[in-house]
């Protein structure tokens, strides 16, 4: 029996006895440096797993400087899909000298007939081991049900409800005799909801009496969620919309109510009263000290193993509410309907995890008279930056006069933008077209992003010289035999994230879709049929996985207060799963450019 260490996927998707079977059936093979251990076109005859050296997988129809798409190292596993398709799509060679685990066909094919679940993993698209990579990661910590995928449901409280004829009196005795703290009011047909506090300002601010219908202080505005959805989208939606308790609904019908602090007791951590921290901080300082508390909030979310898009979106919310507490701490209140204060880049899109450089702009009405503007601008960036977002190196920031304007003015720069067409001004369409309202009036840049529809969305040349960006830097497949040593690694912002983020963003412009999360922009590609379903979704896991990678990159460098963020990632420190699914969405990254240019006609560019 071969000793061979079977702990990591795909064979702990079989039980113990079938992994006796593969230590009894696998055999040991010596390979010279050089040579072929699989050639290109031949049957399959063995799956590997590659205990000493390293293996290149080469394309000998390409160039012999584009010749190698992956690299091999120890714990790898190759072969399996020559076997599964008949034939091995390309050659694989020893780089060095090699010694391998050998499990015969037969051995492969009567395991994938016994165990369904490992035949799939070899035929599962990104998305799917991107998910086993991640239940992987949560074992031994919280369970994924009871974390992650933990469902509204799970910890909504029985509805109360009072008839809107009923009044004070009787609405605060039924509160008190449910020890609860809201009541849902059934008013005409809709629902209204009422709290303690609600109560209470009625009494004590609005001049009502005990008898005053309880329906005259209905908050009919409800948050609402439904039983199915996930807690943490509850979680999301409270801090976005600054309320401390949503309406479970399922049809037309209230289901239960879900309370900030349940939800917070819930996943039993304190990391998540940052939240909490936000919404009651009254002044700079203790807005400052909760802003300061995200990277611990980051930490425990990828700790956990919670999805990276609920973790973005949490976040995202996060910023957008520290920035607007920031924005009436600094903006007097009668400018805050004439203005509208939008963030960029990758906070706009909602994928920066980690705090990074500002990224911002003003949308002032065009009636707006505001003599301050300036100054108080100047104030805000600085205040900015006392929470923890560094100055813009490229002085995008509304304290640079250049990126605040009228809606008249955001509407002449952009068409002078679509005039000049040079590497800057494409720059700013693209920043723009980011954008997202934190405060303020978001109507003012709804009307901007309309125009900017309008004059770019059916111009198929700058279109074309749009989307030209994605194709800037090369895919960092051929680098991977190189990166043998701790400080070098590939730049998973350029090979990875930036062509799928912009070649995204130029068909979201096409198609004037308005969301502005990258996510979410390939969701509505995919309703709209501009992409396959399974493509824009292995797409959103090559993006996850390339910004997990690099988020723990700068966790790690967070850790060892380190001044500079880095966006590389070494791959000799990956595990042998995370090495398979990053060479897989770097080929995913490899198939959207080529897409993007036929549909742009870039290859003629």
């Amino acid at each position: 029996m071969v000793e061979v260490d079977l702990s990591q996927l795909p064979f702990t998707l079989m039980d113990e006895e079938g992994r006796d079977h593969v230590r009894r059936g696998m055999d040991l093979a010596f390979f010279d440096r050089d040579e072929i251990i699989l050639e290109m076109g031949q049957a399959g005859e063995s799956v590997f797993l590659i205990h000493k050296g390293e293996v290149a997988e080469l394309d000998p129809t390409l160039p012999a400087a584009s010749a190698r798409i992956g690299h091999y190292t120890a714990g790898d596993l190759f072969g399996a899909i020559s076997i599964l398709n008949g034939k091995s799509r390309y050659r694989f060679q020893a780089e060095q000298e090699c010694l391998c685990y050998v499990m015969p066909k037969a051995l492969f094919t009567q395991l994938c007939r016994r165990y369904p679940p490992f035949e799939r993993f070899f035929k599962q698209s990104l998305s799917h081991k991107a998910r086993l990579l991640t239940e992987k990661r949560a074992e031994g910590g919280v369970t994924m049900a009871g974390f992650m995928l933990a469902k509204v449901r799970e910890c909504m409280r029985e509805p109360l409800l009072i008839d809107a004829s009923k009044d004070i009196q009787d609405a605060v005795r039924q509160l008190n005799d449910s020890h609860a703290d809201s009541l849902l009011v059934a008013t005409q047909g809709t629902l209204g909801m009422v709290t303690k506090t609600d109560l209470l300002n009625g009494l004590v601010l609005k001049n009502c009496t005990q008898e005053t219908p309880v329906a005259t202080l209905a908050n009919t505005a409800l948050v609402t969620v439904t039983p199915e959805q996930y807690l943490f989208e509850a979680l999301i939606l409270m801090t976005r919309h600054k309320v401390a308790r949503v309406v479970v609904m399922e049809g037309e019908s209230a289901q239960g109510v879900v309370e900030l602090m349940d939800v917070l007791s819930f996943f039993s951590s304190r990391s998540y009263v940052v939240s909490l921290q936000v919404e009651q901080a009254n002044s700079l300082e203790a807005l400052a000290a909760a802003s300061q508390r995200t990277p611990e909030l980051v930490n425990a979310l990828m700790a956990q193993g919670v999805k990276l898009r609920f973790a973005m979106d949490l976040l995202a919310a996060l910023n957008g509410r520290i920035m607007s507490k920031a924005w009436s701490f600094t903006v007097p209140e009668k400018y805050h309907r004439q203005s509208c204060l939008m963030v960029m880049g990758s906070e706009g899109r909602g994928e920066q995890i980690l705090k990074t450089d500002q990224d911002n702009g003003l949308i002032l009405a065009d009636d707006c008279q505001w003599p301050t503007v300036a100054e108080e601008m100047t104030t805000l960036t600085e205040t900015l930056v006392q929470l923890g977002y560094p100055p813009c190196p490229g002085n995008i920031m509304v304290s640079n006069p250049e990126w605040v304007g009228t809606v008249s003015q955001w509407k002449n720069n952009i068409v002078k933008w679509v005039n000049a067409r040079d590497g800057d001004s494409l720059m700013k369409l693209a920043i723009l077209l980011d954008s997202h309202g934190v405060a303020g009036n978001p109507a003012l840049l709804d009307q901007v992003r309309e125009a900017l529809f309008e004059t770019c969305s059916h111009d198929e040349l700058l279109l074309s010289y749009f989307a030209r960006a994605a194709l800037r830097f090369s895919t960092p497949l051929t680098l991977f035999g190189s990166l043998k040593k701790p400080q070098h690694g590939i730049d998973i912002k350029k090979g990875g994230i930036f062509p799928i983020v912009h070649g995204v963003r130029t068909m979201a412009l096409e198609r004037r879709i308005k969301a502005t999360s990258t996510l979410d922009r390939l969701d509505a590609l995919a309703a709209d049929g501009r992409l396959d379903r399974r493509f824009a979704d292995d797409l959103g896991e090559a993006l996850a996985l390339f910004t997990e990678l690099r988020l723990r990159q700068q966790l790690q460098e967070l850790d060892n207060a380190s001044s500079k963020r880095t966006n590389r990632v070494v791959v000799q420190e990956l595990s042998s799963l995370e090495r398979d699914l990053l060479r897989e969405a770097l080929h995913i990254v490899k198939d959207f450019k080529q897409r993007l240019s036929h549909r742009y006609h870039l290859e003629y560019s």
